[in-house]
């Protein structure tokens, strides 16, 4: 069957790639599910103005009508905002269902990387990653996000694991599966709206210009999956560790309680901990979006100086 009936690819990232320019790969979850409208339209504009203003072009990525299409237009961006939680927010697992019955669908960091691979963007910027939520041990609740970056060759640019998690067992996770976690700047893993979280990454590289080099030695020498480079929240946005931790309990504990699970429980949990931080959490969320886009566009860039 032929691909090009289920992927389409703007025409400027199409260019962009064929004359070895700068691209960023940007999810569309985070335009449907993390924030209500019109933030989150602004908010994915803004994410595309910042990628293009340090140098690369930007592919936001959705499934429109049954198409996984990079690239997408600001109209496109739009009507996800505006249609929010209605549209399925997609992973790996609801790709066939979706493309084959013609469906709209907002794709989460896993499915991201299979657009972005799919049309050639080797980095992707995101907010932060899916993991092992906690009580994982009971309920087997491991994101799809691990399991893609074991097996895509995909760079995803983050600010570590997303707070709720079990964030021990997400690395102990991406060790298993020969995932490299490489820390911009820190030795440390950040905690998405904190910028310490007490476990350790593998590597810490303080340039773009290392992390482009390391990609490059891993396409060469014909290594799988992705890279993961986990990039702190920027200090004066940053969020008090010990906060955090006690308004991640509380709204853990009221998913509990409603039974609350799959992937329901993180826009759930997102939402309530937005609520419980009279909303610092989703400025915070916000502002280290766009550190990644940066830090993305920068690895682009040196990346292509490689090529």
């Amino acid at each position: 069957m032929n691909l090009n009936k289920f992927l389409w690819v703007s025409d400027e990232v199409k260019d962009a790639l064929a004359s070895n320019r700068p691209v960023v790969a940007l999810e569309s979850t985070i335009i449907s599910h993390g924030m209500p409208y019109p933030q989150n339209v602004e908010t994915a504009l803004l994410v595309e103005k910042t990628v293009r203003e340090y140098g690369a072009v930007p592919a936001t990525i959705a499934i429109i009508g049954g198409t996984i299409s990079v690239g997408i237009s600001a109209e496109q961006i739009e009507y996800l905002g505006k249609k929010g939680l209605a549209v399925t927010k997609a992973s790996r697992r609801d790709l066939p269902v979706l493309l084959a019955r013609g469906e709209d669908g907002a794709t989460t960091v896993a499915t991201t990387m299979i657009g972005a691979s799919l049309a050639g963007v080797q980095v992707f910027a995101t907010g932060g990653i899916g993991g092992v939520h906690r009580g994982a041990e009971i309920t087997m609740d491991i994101s799809a996000d691990l399991e893609e970056l074991s097996q895509t060759d995909v760079t995803v640019v983050c600010a570590g694991a997303k707070s709720i998690l079990d964030l021990g067992l997400t690395l102990e996770y991406l060790e298993t599966k020969g995932v490299t976690v490489i820390g911009y700047g820190t030795k440390e893993l950040p905690a998405f709206y904190c910028r310490k979280s007490g476990y350790q990454v593998d590597y810490r590289l303080d340039t773009a210009a290392e992390i482009a080099a390391a990609i490059h030695v891993k396409e060469t020498c014909g290594l799988k999956g992705g890279l993961l480079v986990t990039n702190p929240i920027p200090e004066e946005y940053a969020m008090n560790e010990e906060e955090m931790a006690e308004q991640i309990d509380k709204a853990v504990a009221m998913a509990n309680e409603l039974g609350i699970k799959g992937k329901e429980i993180t826009p759930f949990l997102l939402d309530k901990i937005k609520t419980l931080t009279e909303g610092r959490s989703l400025a915070a969320n916000i502002k280290l979006v766009l550190n990644n886009a940066k830090l993305g566009a920068a690895i682009a860039c040196e990346l292509c100086k490689l090529k």
